[in-house]
């Protein structure tokens, strides 16, 4: 077991390395590392991580109970030992908002696209966990359906999760969650992504146990049910292809009233909650536009 004394140096340059890059702002993320079988060293409650000193932190026993420390624990505790109980293999974890991944999470997007052959050997997909308040059971619920098979997630409109067998494992997927997340948003930027075929997503499985990567979970084509314990990836039949350009849905269709602001064609995009016994309603103002729209039509 590593040092007390080193493991309280290292979460202090974890927390330097998160805050010089921009994953955390203020107060905000939070790491904590297993001491022994019953015991959890975890950053304090109301401090930046890029300005920590080691006896800042607290440790705590697996209940939650401070043991030992002038500061309480992190307000996000709860999550980390669901966490660790979850998951007897993992002996550090990470919390950071890292803005392009969270941006992902804001938007309701997962990271589960097959697109780079790095990011499926190592952490498979990244999904969202549900959306749930901080700091209340409602967080480490919600964590719980997606940790057994995932060292890696974002955390619905909140930041993003990570754990691994080390401190420096844990963070070292962070990097690669933020990092994936850039990739993604400058390819679709620039017309979308071409994702790597089912085929050879299930050789890249294969080769895990050739690179030493220990994964928590197969990855799968489809979702399972009530918690994850597959690694949903989505990857298309590829027929002989390695890549396959992924195809992305048209906008949907609009029109723009004469002060020129655009408004969605609901006739055409209604979705089931707004249509009543085939009834499509508009706001005045769309209904206004709308009728504008067809009268330029026949002139």
């Amino acid at each position: 077991m590593t040092p007390e004394s080193t493991l309280r140096a290292d979460i202090v340059e974890v927390g330097r390395r998160l805050y010089t890059r921009a994953y955390t702002a203020s107060n905000d993320g939070n790491i904590s590392v297993r001491l022994g079988p019953d015991r959890l060293l975890m950053t304090p409650k109301s401090v930046c991580k890029g300005f920590m000193t080691p006896d800042m932190m607290c440790i705590t026993d697996l209940d939650g109970r401070k043991i030992q420390g002038d500061r309480d624990p992190s307000s996000e505790m709860l999550m980390h030992l669901e966490v660790y109980r979850q998951r007897p293999d993992v002996h550090a974890v990470v919390h950071a908002h890292p803005p392009i991944a969270t941006g992902f999470a804001v938007a309701g997007i997962p990271l589960t696209k097959a697109v780079l052959a790095e990011v499926l050997t190592t952490l498979g997909s990244i999904p969202i966990a549900e959306y749930a308040t901080p700091s209340t059971r409602e967080l480490p619920a919600a964590v719980a359906r997606l940790i057994k098979a995932h060292d890696g997630m974002l955390l619905a409109n909140h930041g993003a999760l990570t754990v691994g067998g080390d401190l420096f494992a844990a963070y070292y997927k962070m990097e690669t969650i933020e990092h994936f997340a850039k990739i993604s948003l400058v390819a679709r930027l620039l017309g979308g992504e071409n994702l790597i075929a089912r085929e050879e997503v299930d050789r890249l499985q294969e080769l895990r146990g050739t690179y030493g990567i220990k994964a928590p979970a197969p990855i799968c084509a489809e979702p399972a049910a009530e918690d994850a314990t597959c690694q949903v990836v989505e990857a298309p039949i590829g027929r002989g292809l390695r890549l396959v350009p992924d195809i992305l849905e048209p906008p949907a269709p609009a029109f723009r009233d004469r002060a020129g602001t655009t408004f969605p064609d609901r006739a055409a995009t209604a979705a089931p909650d707004r249509v009543d016994d085939g009834e499509i309603r508009l706001t005045y103002r769309e209904l206004s536009a709308l009728i504008e729209e067809a009268i330029r039509s026949v002139r």
